[in-house]
């Protein structure tokens, strides 16, 4: 079976099958149909798993979200002077992540389908609700929990009573310069991988 990329172009990805085993398959009968029945569903998976790795749109936005982690853990270590190796999956940060991620989403998809279309239409108002979420609700939930934490261990110390031990995240929202950093390099992340990237391939 031969195989099309996302441009039409024909990819150098064949499925053949060997003459003895179209012979084999000819000659065995039901247990022939169940091994055929075997290996079309292999043959639709590995179409499947193609068509998943080479989607630019996912690719461009995990990409983004990959650097904005790395770049989350960089900056927390040199200020804490601490390597924290949550901080490559964690919340809140410098720079934004889940800004980040979104905004690569929206720039590829307008990049490729123009602005006035109905892709990037989706991508961007998701993108603004993402970002007004992480400076509105999810900074306040860390400021509150951040709060709580400190409560708790000013109570266990007037009352020498140690309280059950649950840690609040408080590592949850972003300010505005976190959430603007990760637009900006969303932006990038969505410019470099559609001028210079893909093209490559």
């Amino acid at each position: 079976m031969k195989m099309m990329d996302a441009d039409g172009k024909s990819c150098v990805w064949y499925v053949q099958i060997d003459r003895f085993f179209e012979f084999f398959l000819a000659q065995s009968g039901k247990y022939g149909i169940l091994i055929k029945k075997m290996y079309t569903e292999e043959e639709k998976f590995m179409d499947w798993l193609y068509e998943l790795i080479t989607n630019r749109f996912l690719f461009t936005g995990v990409a983004s979200w990959f650097v904005a982690q790395v770049l989350k853990t960089i900056i927390h270590a040199i200020i804490n002077k601490k390597f924290v190796m949550e901080r490559m999956i964690g919340d809140g940060g410098m720079p934004s992540g889940h800004s980040a991620t979104v905004t690569a989403l929206a720039t590829i998809s307008a990049l490729s389908f123009g602005f006035d279309s109905f892709q990037f239409a989706v991508t961007a108002l998701l993108a603004i609700i993402v970002c007004h979420d992480a400076m509105g609700v999810r900074l306040e939930t860390g400021k509150q929990a951040q709060l709580i934490n400190e409560m708790t261990k000013a109570f266990e110390v007037w009352t020498k009573e140690e309280l059950p031990e649950i840690k609040l995240k408080e590592f949850v929202g972003h300010t505005p310069i976190q959430v603007i950093a990760g637009i900006i390099l969303g932006i990038g992340t969505g410019c470099v991988m559609h001028f210079w990237i893909f093209p490559l391939f």
